[in-house]
């Protein structure tokens, strides 16, 4: 065991008996599902509608064989989508017609997703050959406030930067301040203050984006912050104080390194296309949100612009490629599930969306919230934006941060070592209860207005 509570890696078990752990989990309710079937009734077991049973054995084979997510995010992926062809129906119709119909309706979330992912896993790398990491020792404190100003900064930088934008830079710093020993704890913190960060903000969410879409007022979604500011201070203390007995911040920076501000402003041009094909799809033509993956695409754009000033790393795509289709399995396998409706809109409801945001993507849950209205929009935006920093795969942020340090990948651990992000979750929602009180608001559209999803969870 690692000081850091982080076991050694182990050979991993025979593949035959992972194999069959999980194809027994997901597979044992087929017989009912027949029966239920021929007697013209939704598949159930035990009143469980037998998607969500299959999904959640996905997530549970995600949590425990955590050096073979992506093994197991592709067989719930198959399993969920055999039980749909054969017995259920896909909710766009049956066979491959309804499939094919649902992956027409989810291909530009999935594709952003994708070049997101990827694209931001080499601006990640631009900005750590630029050396602004290696010369920021200057400017942070040398003692635990050090790394608790890092999560300030992350906070800041997501509220108009992309989530996993703000996530992966703090990453990138992260490994150069304090020596690549990075405590658990604080890859929590990273995702934690990177997802606060944006949930008041409709430019640093998605999910706050799709509220801006649908037509909440950005000062409603900006009452988020109360609650942000709050949690922020309960998860960064003791994280920061975590990171700075595991491994101190750097005291001096490295001797003769120069900044390379040519990679700093490639950096800049890759933020800025992102920043401006959000705000200009949005707000100038968000009907067409809907019809191509604009945010990913003005990324690449600007990566491949840059790339005869200065060559990216891509030596990293691979592994990034493999990151983005772990959580694309993931948000398709939620896309899929019967979720028709939430329970009535009231503030125990969206406490408790901030925990199921944690283990289902939070861009199908905002999208049925914003259809049902009667929710304060304020205490939704905290929920479902901060809510799934609680769990790693919980949130792109923390797939991507987690693609950086593939030790985060286990559940176990992640909960172990953050447990202080689900207290600031449920303290600042309360203090956000008591400052600003519930005031539900009234639908703002009629209900056949559909939100658009764009980019990322």
């Amino acid at each position: 065991m690692g000081p850091d509570g982080i076991p050694p890696r182990k050979k991993s078990v025979a593949p035959f008996a992972r194999g069959m752990a999980i194809a027994v989990a997901m597979l044992w309710t087929l017989p009912a599902c027949a029966a239920a079937a021929a007697a013209g009734e939704p598949p159930a077991l035990f009143g469980i509608p037998v998607d969500f049973l299959l999904f959640a054995a996905t997530l549970l084979g995600v949590a425990v064989f955590h050096h073979h997510t992506l093994r197991v995010a592709l067989t719930g992926l198959m399993a969920i989508v055999a039980y749909q062809f054969f017995f259920s129906g896909f909710r766009a119709g049956p066979g491959i017609g309804g499939f094919a119909t649902h992956l027409a309706h989810e291909w530009v979330i999935l594709s952003n997703l994708f070049l997101l992912l990827v694209g931001f896993a080499l601006l990640s790398r631009h900005f750590e050959e630029s050396h602004v990491p290696a010369v920021l020792p200057n400017f942070l404190p040398d003692d635990w406030k050090g790394g608790f100003l890092l999560l300030a900064m992350i906070f800041v930088l997501s509220s108009f930067l992309d989530n996993i934008a703000a996530a992966i830079i703090g990453g990138t710093i992260a490994a150069t301040v304090f020596r690549h020993k990075v405590h658990i704890g604080y890859l929590a913190a990273i995702v934690a203050a990177s997802n606060a960060g944006g949930s008041g903000s409709v430019v640093g969410d998605t999910t706050t984006t799709m509220m801006w879409i649908a037509g909440v007022s950005p000062l409603h979604v900006l009452e988020a912050y109360v609650a942000a500011f709050v949690a922020l201070f309960i998860f960064g203390i003791p994280a920061a104080i975590q990171q700075h007995r595991y491994s101190p911040i750097q005291k001096n920076p490295l001797r003769g390194m120069h900044v390379d501000w040519s990679r700093v402003v490639i950096v800049a041009l890759i933020l800025a296309a992102a920043i401006a094909a959000n705000v200009a799809i949005n707000t100038g033509y968000p009907a067409l949100a809907d019809r191509f993956p604009f945010i990913g695409a003005a990324v690449w754009a600007a990566i491949l612009l840059g790339a005869p000033w200065r060559r990216p790393d891509w030596k990293v795509v691979p592994e990034a490629v493999k990151g983005s289709i772990f959580l694309l399995s993931l948000v398709l396998c939620a896309s899929l599930m019967p979720v028709e409706k939430l329970p009535a809109a009231s503030w125990p409801t969206a406490l408790g969306l901030g925990f199921v945001s944690a283990v289902f993507d939070n861009i199908p849950l905002t999208a049925l919230a914003l259809k049902q209205g009667g929710y304060d929009w304020g205490f939704l935006a905290y929920a479902v934006g901060f809510g799934g920093s609680m769990i790693w795969f919980g949130s792109s942020a923390g797939v991507a941060l987690s693609n950086m340090y593939p030790e985060a990948k286990s559940v176990a651990l992640w909960l172990r070592h953050s447990w202080y992000i689900a207290v600031a979750y449920v303290i600042g929602f309360f203090v956000l209860l008591l400052v600003l009180g519930w005031h539900p608001n009234e639908p703002h559209r009629p209900p056949s207005a559909a939100p658009v999803a764009e980019a990322v969870k």
